[in-house]
């Protein structure tokens, strides 16, 4: 979908998976439970906080995950109202619709689907015609996303697209489901993350990041995440 989209599938493990907020809307198909053959759509928004994922073990996931402020022109609702939220898909659009999704989804994984075939670009058709549909999104968003994950100011992202504090914040509420100092934190967090895990130490990474300091990003990550930061990146224990 151009960049506004990214496909992504995930099988359940014997513990919680752990979600950390990034500003971004998905769209998931749950399957693998006897007792619902079709599987489950269900709609995850952007969190404030890690979330923790909890599936049977062997349960499949397949999400199409949306780019910040993205998702309310596909699902038809402000961000705001899915912020922190697990939504099945059908409080959103039309049952029977939902219902027409799902089967199509088993059949595809059923049949073994790969490519264009396979429940992930399923979906991915889903919502691209529905955004064909819908109002186009918030045209400054990607302009504001842009501005605070290069480290500008909220007041200097509102002057460069024309906005007062005010607006911008409602704005933001709607495209991204929180105000830009949350979305600035959490894209700021995504940053150093990424950062990390290439390797860079953790004081240059705070340096590099936008951190007053080591200890402030220490800080940062377990009120985003819940965990210090050397836990978050600990490659996961092998199942004995």
């Amino acid at each position: 979908m151009g960049g506004r989209a990214v496909v992504w599938s995930r099988t359940a493990g014997a513990g919680p998976q752990r979600v950390l907020p990034d500003g971004c809307t998905d769209v998931i198909w749950s399957h693998g439970d006897p007792a619902a053959p079709d599987g489950e759509l269900f709609v995850a928004g952007p969190d404030t906080r890690a979330h923790l994922a909890q599936g049977a073990p062997g349960t499949r996931w397949v999400g199409l995950r949306f780019a910040p402020g993205t998702g309310p022109a596909v699902l038809g609702v402000p961000a705001h109202e899915l912020r922190d939220q697990r939504v099945p898909l059908a409080a959103l659009w039309p049952d029977a619709e939902v219902r027409r999704l799902a089967e199509r989804l088993a059949e595809a994984a059923d049949g073994g689907g790969a490519g264009a075939r396979s429940p992930g670009r399923l979906l991915e058709a889903v919502a691209l015609d529905r955004l064909r549909r819908a109002e186009p999104p918030d045209p400054v968003a990607g302009a504001v996303v842009a501005g605070l994950s290069g480290g500008r100011s909220v007041a200097e992202v509102a002057a460069a697209v024309g906005l007062g504090e005010r607006q911008l914040h409602r704005r933001s509420l709607a495209a991204f489901g929180y105000g830009p100092k949350t979305l600035a934190r959490v894209l700021r967090l995504n940053r150093a993350l990424d950062a990390a895990r290439a390797g860079t130490a953790f004081a240059e990474v705070a340096a590099v990041t936008g951190y007053a300091d080591q200890a402030h990003l220490a800080r940062e990550v377990r009120a985003l995440t819940g965990v210090p930061l050397g836990r978050l990146l600990a490659p996961p224990r092998p199942l004995s």
